[in-house]
């Protein structure tokens, strides 16, 4: 499974975990990495003293194995997130939320490869044009924030492709060897796995957060908050909230003060599944029923699965 993507960053399979809030730690990242991917710790939910802690103990536990740090650049930390990174000497950094030029040339001198989360063939360019290593491309079926063009990873992907010839990784609704598969025919060279990941052992979320999402059926997550950034939420006390007041006709003023402060951290960190924002994947309802996981076991199931997918497809 060797790729521009697994030469970029030194792993051994083209397989990297979302950096996602309150799920993506030390423990998840280095997981992953052991396991031949390569890990990213969310930062989006962190201090810069905490991130500091979070790369130093994800460095221990992978010894010689890369890494990474997701920073989401609409953060109003994010510069002294970045200076963290640097001091670190952390290898790998994936932007997502802002410009991909305004920390990329930044980045470089600091000897850090850079990869950008976009969701159109627009930015994907504007990624080239920024001169970032890779392109993420990230579709509509993806948990937490998206993109306001709502296009799916299946369009995504041959779009992105068309419009740079950077190595481009795909997102959203991935979550198994055979999705990592129909990825790769349309184009990407690797894949970004958020809530697969998500809903391991190694993730920080809660595990009443974990029983959730593996309890969603077809249909239980939807895009809201289209006012402010589209984001994909699971059904509940929450999203009732959100949904009734959009439907009024809310202004962005009041599902700010409908959203509060850290009703992420309650939703995913703490547990509250009734009150806090929980945020997944579309692809959630097709891992209903699953148990709760460790990384190695849900890594080595994916490179079965696209191993076996690949026989089926060669034998047609």
């Amino acid at each position: 499974m060797k790729s521009r993507i697994t030469k970029l960053f030194g792993i051994e399979y083209p397989i990297i975990a979302g950096g996602m809030v309150w799920c993506s730690g030390w423990k998840l990242a280095s997981a992953v990495s052991n396991a031949g991917g390569l890990g990213l710790i969310g930062s989006g939910s962190m201090t810069a003293e905490v991130l500091r802690e979070h790369i130093q103990q994800c460095r221990e536990a992978v010894e010689d194995k890369p890494f990474g740090v997701n920073v989401p650049l609409m953060k109003p930390n994010s510069a002294e997130l970045m200076q963290v990174i640097a001091e670190e000497n952390v290898p790998v950094v994936f932007t997502s939320a802002g410009s991909p030029k305004k920390w990329t040339g930044w980045l470089h001198e600091h000897g850090i490869k850079v990869a950008h989360v976009v969701s159109s063939s627009a930015f994907a360019r504007k990624c080239e044009e920024a001169g970032v290593d890779a392109v993420v491309a990230e579709g509509f079926e993806a948990g937490g924030h998206n993109g306001k063009e709502e296009t799916t990873t299946m369009c995504l992907i041959p779009a992105a492709r068309k419009a740079t010839s950077l190595p481009l990784i795909a997102a959203g609704g991935i979550a198994s060897g055979e999705a990592m598969l129909a990825a790769m025919v349309l184009g990407a060279e690797g894949v970004q796995i958020g809530t697969l990941f998500a809903l391991t052992q190694e993730s920080g979320a809660h595990e009443a957060f974990k029983r959730r999402c593996l309890d969603l059926d077809e249909g239980d997550t939807k895009l809201l908050l289209r006012k402010l950034s589209p984001t994909r939420l699971v059904k509940g006390g929450f999203y009732d909230a959100i949904e009734e007041a959009e439907n009024r006709g809310a202004t962005p003023e009041e599902l700010l003060e409908i959203i509060g402060i850290g009703k992420t951290k309650v939703g995913i960190f703490d547990g509250d599944v009734e009150h806090g924002e929980l945020e997944i994947g579309q692809v959630a309802s097709l891992l209903k029923g699953n148990d709760i996981e460790p990384v190695e076991i849900v890594m080595q199931r994916l490179i079965l699965e696209y191993e076996q997918a690949l026989a089926g497809v060669t034998e047609l």
